[in-house]
């Protein structure tokens, strides 16, 4: 598959979004995963085989904190940028081997979830406080969800691109668990307040792209 046929083809299960007209940075990443997606491809790699290892990567999160402590959480980072990379993958391999599923799509948003949910373990274990981090998790699952019902009711697009989306939860997340072992260095009791501070953002980011995407879709759908 060309390229321009998997740009044709990704837009189509994004909204009509075009990474071409995105920012380099959305543009490199597609086209990365178009390339390490169209390898996996080559080698008959299941979609759902990534989508299950970067679910796997993200439960692994919470038990290297947990057994390791804040020594872990540079670890932790790591597994979430691996775990990020694979979520781009599935798509990506659905996508050049034509093995794009109905069932296919709603296993990756289940992953992603679960995968955030394990993320926000991972704070609470190192000392974020567990009502935060709950929230943090109810707001990311309440973008989601709005999203999918107004285009259940006929949105055609995505609607906007938000503060909130799942990128900028993956950059918090990574954020988070790396400059809390660097403020443990400064003083052993910064780790959970570093934290905290990364929940707390998280939580905003959520509030006020769900107040973006309120307004799209009411736009969309009045």
């Amino acid at each position: 598959m060309s390229w321009d046929d998997y740009v044709t083809a990704w837009s189509g299960l994004h909204g009509g979004f075009d990474p071409r007209r995105a920012s380099p940075v959305v543009r490199g990443w597609v086209l990365c995963a178009y390339r390490i997606g169209s390898l996996l491809g080559r080698q008959r790699i299941a979609p759902l085989t990534v989508t299950l290892a970067g679910l796997l990567l993200c439960l692994a999160v919470p038990v290297v904190i947990g057994l390791a402590g804040p020594a872990g959480l540079a670890v932790g980072a790591l597994l979430v940028l691996l775990a990020a990379f694979a979520d781009g993958l599935d798509g990506a391999v659905a996508v050049v081997s034509g093995r794009v599923t109905r069932a296919g799509h709603v296993y990756d948003s289940v992953a992603d979830r679960l995968g955030e949910a394990a993320w926000l373990t991972a704070f609470w274990l190192a000392g974020a406080p567990a009502w935060l981090a709950v929230a943090a998790g109810a707001g990311s699952w309440l973008h989601e969800y709005l999203r999918a019902r107004a285009t259940t009711a006929g949105m055609t697009e995505i609607g906007t691109v938000t503060v909130g989306e799942r990128p900028t939860r993956v950059a918090v997340a990574v954020t988070g668990l790396l400059l809390a072992p660097i403020a443990a260095l400064v003083a052993p009791a910064w780790t959970a307040p570093a934290l905290t501070v990364a929940a707390a953002i998280w939580l905003l980011l959520q509030v006020i792209g769900l107040a973006q995407l309120t307004a799209a879709v009411h736009r969309a759908l009045r």
